[in-house]
């Protein structure tokens, strides 16, 4: 759909599309063998240093509407459906790198690991550009592994950690994590996903010294709307600057601080639009530009967002409807849980029933009645596991963390 004129690839010998002669399909779409470029060596493709190498011929000086033109085709998750090509602007981009770093200051005294993956929006903007806009170093590590982790967290003294939900998970919980010394952390920027206020108290614990905000927004934001700066926990902060937002009810109607609805976004972020899709891009934002995330929250009095869930994920049993991630992290804080996702399982007389697919922490005994019982003594009747819990080995997430609730209805329901 993307219709590239170049792509770029790793000479991973595992993936099918990085094999050592260039599969069909890429035969198909690109006339010429120099449309093709590995970042090493590979066998049908070009090496990416011959471009830094090159006279300069093959860039030449072009000009641009920086307020219209797309810097950036990122791919939106897919975790409910297909992704989306996001059109991104150089207005769009440079906007909120500004408006993030109002809000998150860096300097060049600061080290911040680069774990997120530079494909994702929230790697190439927040992480990259940002932070490189600030005049701090990043230190990149290539994949998550615990121990390699862990030692560039303490040997490059990384002062900034950009992170999602299941690495603050990892952090908060894991025995391995206290065999290091990680005092130089004093900042997590948590994102992506929502990170419950009870796994927020549990790292805490752990990190007394090291402070946890949350930031939010997606891909079609360029990505952030908010960040948190108070220390709120559960909170997603107030918004960044330039940037208006407010909390619709289902007929669109504005509702007042502490009414739940869909968060709707406006300012100089919001993108241009869906690649090759004006159907789904006047479906999200209107004409008067405002973005509808599609997301579920509200704000305090004091302007502080709160996000609950997406609108699309919430099980319905009987007239109520459940935020799946409210019981996630309600789960998250039982000291035998390293994992969980919660969806709704079809039932003939309550529609939905919230079921809990949990990963135990290695060597827990803990059962399904216990973890029912846990959340039946901290929920209202209608939140309860009433679908039951089943134990898997892994959730399954995309690189940013998100959970693939999709994947775990075709795989175990």
């Amino acid at each position: 759909e993307g219709g590239p004129t170049l792509i770029f690839l790793n000479p991973c010998p595992r993936a099918p599309c990085c094999t050592t002669d260039p599969v069909p399909d890429f035969q198909e779409c690109f006339l010429y063998p120099q449309d093709l470029f590995v970042f090493g060596e590979a066998e049908g493709f070009r090496p990416f240093q011959t471009l830094l190498d090159d006279d300069g011929r093959m860039f030449p000086d072009v000009d641009i509407n920086p307020v219209e033109d797309v810097f950036v085709l990122p791919y939106s998750s897919g975790t409910t459906g297909l992704p989306k090509g996001v059109m991104l602007t150089h207005y769009n981009c440079m906007a909120n790198c500004l408006q993030i770093a109002a809000s998150l200051h860096t300097s060049p005294e600061d080290r911040v690991i680069g774990l997120l993956p530079l494909f994702h929006i929230y790697g190439m903007i927040v992480v990259q550009f940002t932070v490189l806009l600030g005049g701090s170093s990043v230190v990149y590590l290539p994949k998550f592994e615990p121990e390699t982790f862990l030692s560039c967290l303490q040997n490059k003294k990384i002062t900034l950690a950009h992170l999602v939900p299941p690495l603050v998970v990892f952090l908060a919980k894991h025995p391995l994590v206290s065999q290091y010394n990680l005092t130089s952390l004093s900042t997590i920027l948590c994102g992506a996903a929502p990170l419950g206020s009870e796994i927020t108290s549990e790292f805490q614990k752990r990190f007394d010294k090291t402070t946890i905000n949350q930031g939010y927004g997606m891909t079609e934001l360029s990505p952030v709307a908010s960040l948190d700066t108070t220390n709120t926990a559960g909170s997603i902060g107030h918004l960044v600057v330039n940037t208006l937002a407010k909390i619709v009810n289902q007929e669109n109607q504005t509702l007042p601080p502490g009414g739940v609805g869909e968060i709707c976004v406006k300012g100089p972020q919001v993108m241009k639009g869906y690649y090759k899709n004006k159907q789904a891009t006047d479906e999200m934002i209107e004409p008067s530009g405002w973005l509808h995330t599609g997301d579920l929250g509200y704000f305090t009095k004091d302007g502080i967002l709160f996000t609950q869930d997406r609108l699309k994920e919430l099980i319905k049993f009987k007239a109520f409807q459940v935020p799946p991630a409210e019981l996630e992290a309600l789960l998250l804080g039982h000291p035998d849980v390293q994992d969980v996702a919660v969806l709704g399982v079809p039932d003939l007389e309550c529609g939905e029933l919230p079921k809990a697919f949990v990963v135990k922490k290695p060597g827990s005994k803990v059962n399904e009645q216990e973890l029912v019982k846990y959340v039946e003594d901290r929920v209202s009747p209608t939140k309860r596991l009433r679908g039951g819990v089943q134990f898997i080995e892994e959730i399954p997430k995309t690189a940013s963390g998100k959970i693939l609730r999709r994947v775990i209805r075709e795989k175990y329901l």
